[in-house]
């Protein structure tokens, strides 16, 4: 077995009596994709070159809008704290990647190439691909909370004029413009390796690359996670301890808060979706170099794919065009509007365009290939494509706030108070999980019955191609799918910018308007805009958290399935392959095991969210002064922020070292037991994720509907609220989202992982087992019983 020696040469496979035989053809060759494909990729980097500069444009158009200085100075304190918070994890991430670089170096540098390895220079390739990686998710991280930074004061200022179309279409500008940045910059990165990269670099590079971003999110995911939690659970709280409104601007945890809005909610994100671009694209390219033994088919399949990720960046543009030029004709004169209508048309025509366009784009690249497989495989990919549409409709059913789940939350907390309400959230959660289960089955059942069409004519294993092009599928139309999530860190930016800048108290404010921006404001009606908007915002947040979950899960089956080739000589070794059962018990085992570490993530996790908040509760009960002020002071702001950084990053390097050693360990101490492991975090933490993503949906929303709809905050209803609010946090937010990363994480540094062990005697390889499995039980206890709230000292 040798799985990233195949791949680093993205080697092409040609029959010889029945042999295969692997050869590593030039990639940086563009007469090797044919004059016809590579043209298409050279246009593919033309169209990605062109989504940045849109970005970039839209960004500058939402910086020019106009806005109010007391708005602006809270905005850019926002953005201050968020960049501060964003350089402290960088520095974090430096730490990481030595490991990963380690891990590397003994692989490329030493192991490959019959013990030879790939010589000093290449490594230093890879290295350099794998710093890439994690600078993409870093700086579309940093991209997307400037730009929502700039959309907040904005939305708020806008929505002073009495209108609510405003509130709405500034927020999806600045998600459409890191939308487009986002998935520009991964196309890009990935066609210059496909089209300029040496061969027998190519598929390292990828790998590399893959590796770094994949780091980057989880990192990025797990600490932003944690410390919006800490801040929101903070803040939040005071609203019942002191009674006081929400963002009241005498509260030190508010702009921790609003900082937490961009580190959780939009630095994770963003760096979740571009990994999460990479490392699909990344598992298919896997499996064609590793299961189509034809090469014209490999390069007609490779081709095809990079074109469908370029027509659906085209088709994501496109119908947010035609969508908000609808949108601004229905609602840019109305009084009130349903802010969820135009984001839902938004997806829903996004998914039907990408289809269509699926179906004539694969007719015109592939329609010799196979018999019949230009369709069969645009019905493969389209299953994913809809997900992007369907999954979102069901989350809708569980979490929106006209959801009849979330409206027996409130219920319940009518006369059961925060008791029933927590139980309700639970079970909200618990029912979505089945029905996002039936769904995605569903889907993959038509992929799996498409495949057995005759798509194995061409390949090994056709079913899980279909599985890997339905996670492909899923973020088919990312510019949207990115754009309604950050969507919701910016409608909840907007309405505690509102409250924070006091615009209501400034002087002579409504004549100083009118003169400088010429409209007479309308507080009242901002405020119902901002609160309503904040709802929808909740709603598509929730939405975009499985559409990424699903994409990991599924997208992890064909890297699993990357290893069994190289474990079973191309599933032709049946000994082997009869090891990949429940009836061989290390593969049974490693089952167990995953489902072990899935529910430890999710305990350790929500433990750094209890300690940090409980800190920050602590100091803001202290220091909190509500007579003779009319905000709080910026020493008191910075500590808070500093408190939810402190404990972001304990809980982000205990969890991160403990999920790095424990890959190490498991894939040193058997192979199938790794296998197991791996597809047992897929499935454990597919439910799980989903589980709590809709459960904190169903609590933030019920929350909402009593503030909103009831009008009744500061009431025990609004008390019981908000407590299962603070409860949903970090399901929400932290633990299910952070399992997508971890998820694909896992299983790619478990390519390297696998083979490092493989190519060790059985004395070393036990021993380094050990040392690996002790120091992941050391992070395991550290994570727990490290960070107890009663263990925890102050500055500690």
């Amino acid at each position: 077995m040798n799985i990233p020696a195949m791949l680093s040469s993205l080697a092409l496979a040609s029959t010889h009596g029945g042999e295969v035989n692997i050869k590593v053809p030039d990639l940086g060759s563009v007469t090797f994709l044919g004059v016809k494909g590579s043209s298409l990729l050279l246009v593919g980097i033309l169209v990605s070159l062109a989504g940045l500069a849109l970005g970039l444009a839209i960004s500058s158009r939402v910086k020019r809008m106009p806005v109010h200085r007391s708005m602006l100075e809270i905005s850019e304190l926002i953005y201050e704290t968020a960049k501060t918070y964003l350089i402290t994890q960088g520095k974090f991430l430096a730490v990481l990647w030595a490991f990963i670089a380690v891990i590397m170096i003994a692989y490329f540098g030493f192991l490959t190439n019959g013990g030879q390895g790939m010589g000093a220079g290449r490594v230093v390739i890879i290295l350099i691909f794998s710093v890439i990686g994690i600078l993409g998710s870093s700086l579309v991280a940093w991209f997307g909370i400037r730009v929502n930074t700039y959309a907040n004061s904005r939305t708020a200022f806008a929505a002073l004029g009495g209108k609510p179309f405003p509130t709405y279409s500034i927020p999806l500008m600045a998600g459409m413009s890191i939308g487009t940045m986002l998935i520009s910059t991964e196309l890009i990165i990935m066609l210059f390796i496909l089209l300029f990269v040496p061969g027998e670099l190519g598929g390292a590079c990828f790998i590399g690359f893959a590796i770094g971003e994949s780091l980057g999110a989880s990192a990025l995911r797990i600490a932003g996670g944690i410390f919006t939690k800490i801040a929101d659970i903070g803040s939040d709280l005071m609203k019942i301890v002191f009674k006081i409104k929400e963002d009241d601007a005498r509260n030190p945890g508010v702009i921790a808060d609003c900082t937490g809005d961009n580190a959780g909610d939009s630095v994770g994100p963003s760096a979740d979706g571009f990994e999460t671009y990479g490392v699909t694209g990344v598992a298919l390219i896997a499996f064609i170099t590793l299961a189509v033994p034809e090469s014209v088919s490999q390069v007609q399949l490779l081709v095809w794919i990079f074109a469908m990720r370029i027509m659906m960046v085209i088709a994501s543009v496109l119908s947010y065009f035609v969508n908000e030029t609808v949108a601004r004709a229905r609602f840019a004169n109305a009084d009130h509007m349903d802010f969820e209508a135009p984001l839902t048309s938004l997806v829903w025509l996004t998914s039907f365009i990408s289809v269509a366009l699926t179906f004539v784009v694969s007719y015109i690249l592939i329609p010799t290939l196979g018999d019949g497989l230009w369709w069969k495989l645009s019905i493969i990919i389209s299953m994913g494509t809809l997900a992007g549409a369907i999954i979102p409709e069901v989350v809708k059913v569980f979490t929106s706030v006209n959801s009849g789940h979330v409206r027996e939350v409130v219920t319940a907390s009518k006369e059961g108070g925060a008791s029933l309400n927590v139980l309700a959230g639970l079970t909200a959660g618990n029912f979505s999980a089945f029905w996002m289960g039936v769904v995605i089955i569903a889907l993959m059942g038509v992929g799996y019955g498409v495949s057995t069409m005759g798509v194995g004519s061409i390949m090994v294993a056709p079913e899980v191609f279909a599985f890997g092009l339905i996670a492909f599928g899923f973020l088919g139309m990312g510019p949207v799918t990115i754009a309604v999530d950050s969507y919701g860190p910016v409608t909840d930016n907007a309405q505690s910018v509102y409250e924070l800048s006091l615009i209501e108290t400034v002087p002579n404010v409504k004549a100083e308007i009118k003169k400088d921006f010429g409209f007479e404001p309308n507080f009242e009606k901002a405020k119902e805009y901002l609160e309503e908007n904040d709802g929808a915002g909740n709603t598509f947040k929730a939405t975009a958290k499985p559409v990424l979950i699903g994409t990991a899960v599924v997208g992890a089956t064909t890297m699993i399935f990357s290893i069994v080739m190289g474990l079973t000589a191309g599933l032709t070794d049946v000994g082997q392959v009869r090891k990949i059962s429940i009836l061989y018990p290390p593969f049974l085992l490693g089952l167990m095991m995953g489902g072990a570490v899935i529910y430890w993530f999710s305990g350790a996790s929500t433990q750094a969210v209890s300690t940090g908040a409980y800190r920050a509760v602590e100091f803001i009960k202290k220091n909190i002064r509500l007579e003779g002020v009319e905000k709080a002071s910026v020493e008191d702001s910075k500590k808070v922020v500093a408190i939810c950084t402190q404990y972001a990053q304990k809980g982000m390097i205990n969890i991160f070292i403990a999920v790095f050693f424990g890959t190490l360990a498991f894939a040193f101490l058997n192979e199938f037991f790794f296998i197991g492991y791996l597809i047992a975090i897929a499935l454990f933490g597919l439910y799980q994720a989903l589980f709590m993503a809709n459960a904190g949906g169903a609590w933030d929303n019920a929350k909402k509907v009593v503030e909103t709809e009831l009008k009744m905050k500061g009431t025990e209803l609004h008390a019981a609220t908000v407590v299962g609010d603070t409860v949903g946090d970090p399901f929400k937010d932290t633990s299910s989202v952070a399992m997508n990363p971890i998820i694909k994480f896992t299983t790619l540094f478990g390519l390297l992982a696998v083979e490092l062990a493989l190519q060790l005697g059985g004395g070393v390889r036990w021993a380094l087992f050990g040392a690996f499995f002790l120091v992941m039980l050391v992070f395991v206890w550290r994570s727990f019983y490290g960070m107890r709230i009663e263990a925890a000292k102050e500055g500690a």
